[in-house]
């Protein structure tokens, strides 16, 4: 059964219910927004069809005859997927081109019933198709493709393959502490297995940026021999500036790291930064701040790294590819894609070199 057709028929069954364990069916109907002859009418039909007797009443009826041919229906769901981008006139003009007369509304009228009314619908069936058949796709196609790409990164859904393919970073202002001033959190997140790296610092500057990717993160990816190869970032100072003169941008030169910078003015492009902000607030500091006074900045550092290793090991996280998995338990089970992906990168360059020379 349809999502469509278990709302249809909820409320329905949830009125027999109440009557059921309320043993009132005036005050059943008087709870849930029904008249008595609907109740008697609904308990009829459940009596004899089951709940499928209750969606058939809700649901009108096609007129079968009132459609258009099959082979004008099967070119519309063809056009669609061919050309994803058409709206509904213009597939209506296109298929005209072809000597096949439909109106803007039986196109969408068409759509409706095979589920390919919006943009995004019509992208997944084309995907679908490509993946099934294995079909070579068109310039229109890839260019529908590309901008769905473009618009899913700008709503923070960002393209990543293995554990090391793409980090977040960004800046979070925690507070003030007494005696100590401003502090500020630098906050690093693969974006692949949302394992996190923080530090606490009492000013935000390049400095302090770099300083993280060299204290904690760079080590870490040593140590678990992958590369890190691509960052995202705000377009804050910290973060941007001339190469040659800008600490942040200096260490990534050195290290190899290419620098990607979200589209300006849109916080949701680095998500999954603001994401785990708002996790780390709610779960570490409106509480540990209620619980507890801290003196220095080396204090709380402490407890956030208790916080995050928590968070790390043995929290369950609903991020995209880890399946309720713990951030750690996914970077390590998906840790053989990155080095599969290294491989494979380092032979294409070794075959490269060697083709070159023999030139």
């Amino acid at each position: 059964m349809t999502s469509t057709a278990q709302k249809i028929i909820k409320p329905k069954l949830g009125l027999l219910e109440l009557a059921k364990q309320l043993g009132n069916v005036s005050q059943a109907c008087k709870v849930m927004g029904y008249s008595r002859d609907s109740f008697y009418r609904f308990k009829q039909l459940y009596d004899e069809g089951g709940e499928a007797a209750l969606q058939q009443i809700s649901r009108k009826k096609p007129l079968i005859k009132n459609r258009v041919p099959e082979h004008v229906e099967q070119a519309v769901i063809d056009l669609a997927v061919e050309n994803p981008a058409l709206g509904q006139l213009g597939a209506s003009q296109q298929l005209q081109q072809q000597g096949i007369l439909i109106s803007s509304s039986g196109v969408r009228s068409i759509w409706l019933r095979h589920g390919l009314e919006t943009f995004g619908q019509r992208l997944k069936a084309l995907e679908k198709l490509s993946a099934q058949e294995g079909i070579v796709l068109s310039e229109e196609q890839l260019a529908a493709l590309e901008k769905a790409k473009h618009q899913r990164e700008a709503h923070g859904e960002i393209e990543t393959e293995h554990p090391g393919y793409l980090a977040s970073q960004d800046t979070y202002y925690v507070g003030t502490l007494k005696g100590v001033g401003r502090i500020y959190q630098q906050t690093f997140v693969d974006t692949y297995s949302r394992v996190a790296i923080c530090k606490l610092y009492c000013e935000k500057t390049a400095i302090t940026a770099a300083d993280l990717l060299n204290d904690n993160v760079v080590p870490f990816f040593e140590t678990q021999k992958i590369p890190l190869l691509r960052i995202l970032t705000d377009r804050g100072t910290e973060y941007c500036g001339k190469v040659e003169c800008h600490a942040y941008q200096l260490y990534l030169a050195l290290e190899d790291i290419d620098h990607s910078k979200t589209k300006a003015r849109h916080p949701q492009t680095n998500g999954i930064c603001e994401r785990f902000h708002r996790t780390v607030k709610s779960e570490f500091y409106d509480i540990t701040f209620r619980k507890k006074l801290y003196g220095s900045l080396e204090e709380l550092q402490i407890d956030l790294d208790h916080w995050l290793c928590k968070y790390n090991e043995h929290r369950p996280h609903s991020g995209k590819y880890c399946y309720g998995q713990t951030p750690m338990q996914t970077f390590r089970s998906t840790l053989h894609l990155a080095l599969e992906k290294n491989i494979s990168a380092a032979a294409s360059s070794d075959s490269t070199l060697a083709s070159n020379l023999a030139a």
